[in-house]
């Protein structure tokens, strides 16, 4: 029996081999660096969401027009809150959400039939869906303690806000951030105010 000769490749096979295997790594080596890029824009946009712009779901109704149960909102902290910004913020472990109405230092008051004055002037509010006293046990007028806030649901005849001693002003180490955009549902998509 004759031994088989060897046959050796020839220089185009060669090329052809080492050029396959050079794109082989070239791919890999893309295919890594989308894959980190991609973990590192994941993670980013979540150290965003939870510590810079938290996203919120609202439940319940006492936001009336503005915001109702359902709706996801993207909150921030700001360094000074201002009346008329509508705040998310914690009582009791639970996170509620109401308008500001007046800072400390501004006096309040509310007549029999809802409306608001602060520091005597009555209140211009479009976005109250019914004017009302509702669960109010506080004594008007009342002065809002420096660094606290006043603050009242749109929905004024179900909403539980600082019109009850049980809630009464909101210190501002309590307030979670002010929401001002809309992002669910995509129908009201939009800044809130």
């Amino acid at each position: 029996m004759k031994g088989k000769q060897l046959e050796l490749p020839t220089v185009e096979q060669i090329e052809a081999e080492l050029k396959k295997e050079n794109s082989k790594k070239e791919y890999n080596r893309i295919l890594r660096s989308t894959v980190f890029v991609l973990l590192l824009v994941t993670a980013a946009a979540v150290i965003v969401a939870v510590l810079m712009f938290p996203v919120l779901e609202i439940k319940g109704g006492t936001m009336g027009k503005t915001l109702t149960a359902g709706d996801f909102v993207v909150t921030s902290k700001a360094a000074q809150y201002q009346p008329g910004d509508v705040v998310a913020f914690y009582y009791n472990n639970t996170l509620l959400v109401k308008r500001i109405i007046a800072v400390g230092g501004d006096e309040v008051r509310m007549e029999e039939d809802g409306t608001v004055l602060v520091n005597g002037k009555r209140l211009q509010e479009p976005y109250v869906v019914e004017k009302s006293l509702g669960d109010c046990d506080v004594v008007f007028p009342l002065t809002v303690p420096r660094d606290e806030f006043f603050v009242l649901g749109d929905n004024r005849t179900t909403s539980v806000d600082s019109r009850n001693t049980a809630l009464g002003a909101v210190t501002q180490d309590l307030i979670v951030g002010k929401l001002f955009f809309r992002v669910w549902p995509l129908t009201a998509i939009g800044k809130i105010r």
